[in-house]
């Protein structure tokens, strides 16, 4: 054992004059060749810029181990700083408005010690009800478009883009036209289950079209002639309805987190919240689906009961932002791709809750302009959004006709 040991353990010996012109010849011939040995660490190697292989693959190493440390690094990062930003819009929010309120009296008024009567219900009643509604309704848009752009496999797919919540639009202004003569207020729950059928009859209409369609241009063309459509017959409704209808009609449909209160934002987190974990409990068969159907068959995937799933969730979604605040434009098209480049990645595990919390902040940003650009003058929420979405989705038809092109 020890002789085996000191037989590998001596020393090689050292080269002989034949050994040295042998390396002398070798060495010339790769100089010559344009090649340099890479166990040589000579004067040459140094002074030429060139670095030997042996000592190239360590620097390879590191950068491999520096790129998987920042990728690992890089979601949990992101959802930081993303909670973080909506942190501070909810703050920037509640305090700025044409009354502004500190943040400690904001403080005092949460807390339930504050004496000023006035500034606690503008906090209590006005704007947190309003800011927690467009935190919440953006999750839900981001959300859905997700699901859409899964369920049709459209990077441009989108509760508005593709008509969507012009229908749901459409059938929930039949339905305050007609209930708002028995009532004073239309109920939530009509107004919801409304813009639910209108959203299940357009999407219908988009999936008969997309079976005989493929190109998405001309899919996208289709949900924006049925959007325009259902926006004309909405628009008729409002032009012959009643004088004391037209005032609420118009302004839920431009779209607004105004109006949202306490008492119609329960029920619609109740149907989100559900519908939103529900959408991140299929993450799994999500993304063996975006490999396609025969993958997902192979793993197990129910293909009709999983796109019934889809079509369900982001018309759920689609349908309580609709009924709610009205229809609001490119959040649902925009969300899920700037995710996808904020976390660098495309696994539905992680896009799923980022697409609902990059909601969340893209449209509290959109609400604080609509509220603050032009006060005391506010402007439509799809004002504001369609500047920040609509150039994306021009991004997106621009760079894949570029791609066609190149193949």
């Amino acid at each position: 054992m020890s002789g085996g040991t000191a037989a590998f353990s001596a020393r090689r010996p050292a080269p002989s004059c034949s050994d040295m012109e042998f390396l002398g010849r070798e060495e010339g011939q790769s100089r010559i060749g344009g090649i340099r040995p890479s166990y040589q660490h000579d004067h040459h190697s140094r002074n030429d810029g060139h670095v030997p292989f042996s000592a190239a693959i360590p620097r390879q190493r590191l950068r491999r181990k520096v790129r998987c440390s920042m990728k690992k690094i890089r979601i949990p990062l992101m959802f930081a700083l993303l909670t973080s930003a909506l942190l501070v819009l909810l703050a920037l929010s509640l305090g700025i408005g044409s009354v502004p309120i500190s943040p400690g009296e904001i403080l005092r008024i949460l807390t339930g010690s504050a004496a000023d009567a006035k500034a606690s219900s503008i906090i209590l009643k006005i704007r947190m009800p309003r800011v927690f509604g467009a935190a919440i309704l953006g999750g839900a848009l981001g959300l859905s478009g997700f699901l859409l752009q899964t369920f049709f496999r459209n990077p441009v797919a989108g509760p508005y883009v593709l008509g969507i919540s012009s229908g749901a639009r459409l059938l929930v202004c039949i339905t305050m036209i007609f209930l708002l003569r028995l009532f004073s207020a239309a109920p939530f729950i009509c107004l919801m289950a409304a813009a639910f059928a209108g959203s299940l009859l357009v999407t219908g209409l988009v999936l008969l079209f997309a079976r005989r369609i493929r190109s998405m241009s001309t899919l996208l063309v289709v949900g924006i002639m049925v959007g325009s459509i259902c926006t004309s017959a909405t628009d008729f409704l409002i032009t012959f309805a009643d004088e004391a209808d037209v005032v609420n009609l118009h302004s839920w449909s431009l779209g607004s987190f105004s109006a949202i209160n306490f008492a119609s934002l329960t029920p619609a987190v109740l149907i989100i919240i559900p519908a939103a974990i529900g959408a991140f409990l299929l993450s799994k068969p999500v993304g063996a689906y975006q490999l396609g159907e025969n993958y997902a068959r192979s793993m197990g995937v129910n293909i009709r009961t999983f796109r019934l799933l889809l079509i369900t969730l982001s018309s759920l979604l689609s349908a309580s932002v609709t009924a709610l605040a009205g229809p609001v434009s490119f959040v649902g098209v925009a969300v899920p791709h700037i995710a996808r480049l904020l976390f660098g990645t495309s696994r539905p595990l992680v896009i799923i809750p980022a697409s609902f919390l990059f909601g969340s902040v893209f449209c509290l940003l959109c609400d604080l302009i609509a509220r603050t650009a032009f006060a005391p003058s506010e402007l439509a929420i799809s004002s504001v959004t369609a500047v920040f979405g609509a150039p994306i989705v021009i991004g997106l038809m621009i760079g894949r006709q570029r791609r066609r092109e190149n193949d």
